[in-house]
């Protein structure tokens, strides 16, 4: 299931029908690539035009998202809400409404407006997926939002030590390794998020929290399948950074393995690392809330048979974050070696191009 490298440095030249993206994931990592990639759902000359598809978990149970979890039973809105900001057609607009929280006012305290949102929505149609679907049409976001399910699902985590974690707040703090994560219940997909996962032409994970954010959509019933039967290159944007408690001293490899595991299968072809060096200044402050870089153990990556893509991801500041052009550049690279997959092997999983 690897790639050769070269061939997705390759250019490709532009034939006009839209490449497939379909990104997988949560929290600001998912919509940091979603935001890089937004310029390309507009045709440009001699840029490719991408179709977009996100798959978010919904597990989330801290902050506004919980409380309303909690209150009125919903689904956590907030990761749908940063996908919607990201891929908004104003997004200073959208954001700043769409994020703004209520610093007063009772019960309003601590929301956000997109958050309160979502949620009357989905009182009003009465189905979570029907509210993301109408509010991305009212909003005409460039590209499709999906929930990676509709049942009310939370986590729960068996740490290193043998306890059972609930929640995925409580499994973030865990101050134990994380030996795996589950479901509290079996749940299914929608339909149209099997049909996208068919149709792509790369598939991404990450960035983002690999346990919080990543792995929790491979729990659900169906997706890993959907994953492993797509032509697509399935691709995973490794962390910069460790996430304190959660992924303490885990390297590159470490979090294939945990994708591996909990996927119950190897669905990845390449992982995206950054290979530009990050300022001591900015790691220091890091190190002091137990952060790291993540270790690029690309010898092991590579036993795994998958392809290693390195290349400058970094973004320039006072946090350390994704670049999101860099990343955006590389899911296009990605999903025009998928395309050229697609179109000169069909459906072999094992051809290199």
């Amino acid at each position: 299931m690897s790639i050769d490298d070269s061939a997705v440095r390759r250019p490709t030249k532009w034939r006009g029908r839209p490449l497939r993206i379909v990104a997988i994931g949560g929290g600001t990592g998912l919509s940091t690539l979603l935001l890089g990639l937004k310029p390309f759902t507009v045709a440009r000359p001699g840029a490719p035009l991408v179709d977009i598809t996100a798959i978010v978990t919904v597990t989330d149970d801290g902050g506004s998202s919980g409380r309303l979890r909690r209150e009125l039973k919903v689904l956590p809105p907030g990761d749908i809400r940063n996908c919607m900001v990201a891929l908004s057609e104003d997004e200073a607009l959208l954001s700043r409404l769409f994020q703004y929280r209520f610093s007063g006012g009772g019960g309003l305290k601590g929301h956000s407006f997109g958050n309160l949102f979502l949620t009357a929505l989905t009182h009003i149609t009465g189905d979570f997926a029907q509210a993301v679907k109408v509010s991305s049409e009212v909003l005409a976001i460039a590209g499709r939002i999906y929930p990676s399910t509709a049942t009310n699902v939370a986590l729960s985590a068996r740490l290193a030590d043998g306890s059972t974690v609930h929640g995925e707040t409580r499994i973030s703090r865990s101050r134990s390794r994380i030996c795996s994560i589950a479901l509290t219940r079996k749940c299914s997909p929608l339909a149209e998020t099997l049909d996208a996962l068919a149709a792509a032409d790369v598939i991404t994970f990450g960035p983002g929290s690999l346990f919080t954010s990543v792995v929790p959509n491979l729990l659900v019933d169906r997706i890993p399948r959907a994953i492993a039967e797509s032509p697509a290159v399935k691709a995973y944007f490794v962390n910069l950074m460790w996430q304190p408690w959660e992924t303490i001293a885990f390297s590159a490899a470490d979090h294939v393995q945990a994708i591996t595991q909990h996927a119950g299968a190897n669905l990845l072809d390449c992982v995206v690392v950054n290979n530009h060096p990050i300022g001591k200044t900015v790691l220091a402050q890091y190190a002091k809330r137990q952060s790291r870089p993540v270790e690029s153990d690309l010898d092991r990556v590579r036993s795994m048979g998958i392809t290693v893509v390195e290349r400058d991801l970094v973004r320039d500041g006072l946090k350390i974050r994704h670049d999101p052009a860099a990343i955006a550049s590389v899911a296009l690279e990605l999903a025009s070696a998928g395309r050229r997959r697609r179109e000169g092997s069909g459906r072999s999983r094992q051809a290199r191009f």
